[in-house]
């Protein structure tokens, strides 16, 4: 028995270029969407299931950076991946002005404006991944060379080593 997803601005921009997808959905009542516990409730392996991270320039550029849930992201990795001399995390504040998601539901499908995104280049060894659908209790899976095209993503290795 599944009940019916309203729509998010991911999905909907998904449907518009008819690329695949498929919905998970995970119940959020009980207050843990920590990455372990999510890959627990809808049984994904944690290196097909990333995290989407904002950050940005001291010059206030932003930048998107999605990595596997379980891992952590180098900064100085990234900041040079990116071109840029440093770079910091956005507040959570910041998040939904920024992107139009919250903590916890941010895709990298469909943010308010088209940020430069990276992605660490482990997601091209799975058929699949896993990202937020755009909020809270919501996965999308779907192919990796998707996610690039729909977001003019970049690969590169931006976690702690």
């Amino acid at each position: 028995m599944s009940k019916k997803v309203a729509k998010t601005n991911a999905m909907r921009l998904l449907d518009t270029h008819s690329v695949p997808y498929r919905e998970i959905v995970y119940d959020i009542d009980d207050g843990e969407i920590d990455g372990m516990s999510v890959c627990r409730k809808v049984g994904a392996e944690p290196a097909m299931f990333f995290k989407t991270l904002v950050a940005k320039s001291r010059e206030k550029k932003i930048y998107v950076l999605v990595i596997p849930v379980l891992e952590h992201l180098d900064l100085k990795k990234a900041a040079k991946v990116i071109g840029e001399k440093h770079i910091d995390m956005v507040e959570v504040k910041e998040l939904l002005g920024l992107t139009g998601y919250i903590r916890g539901g941010c895709s990298p499908i469909g943010m308010k404006k088209a940020y430069p995104t990276y992605y660490q280049q482990s997601l091209l060894n799975h058929e699949e991944i896993v990202v937020s659908g755009g909020r809270q209790g919501l996965l999308i899976g779907l192919a990796p060379a998707d996610l690039l095209l729909m977001t003019q993503g970049k690969t590169a290795d931006l976690i702690v080593r």
